[in-house]
């Protein structure tokens, strides 16, 4: 038996605060660091998967965030990916 969204919201708030504050904690110590990361790759992904939920969530019609999050920080599928990576077959 599935929960409804007040009996979900309930269960997971409190978890989903905390996940949104140390996020946020930890975009706070990367600018308050003396040095800059503002051109790193990675930090680009982050804001875009944070974009991401953001409009999600105002249009309120994704119910694939998590996927679409994971396919923000992966690779394209390349199908010469072993040959690429120099990976040797078992």
């Amino acid at each position: 038996m599935s929960l409804t969204a007040v009996e979900t919201l309930n269960r997971e708030f409190l978890e989903i605060r905390c996940r949104i504050l140390d996020l946020a904690a930890m975009l706070d110590r990367l600018e308050r660091s003396d040095d800059t990361v503002a051109d790193d790759p990675r930090l680009k992904r982050i804001h875009e998967a944070i974009d991401l939920l953001t409009k999600s969530a105002s249009r309120n019609s994704s119910s694939d965030r998590a996927e679409q999050v994971q396919l923000t920080f992966s690779r394209p599928y390349d199908s010469a990916w072993l040959q690429n990576l120099k990976v040797r077959p078992r």
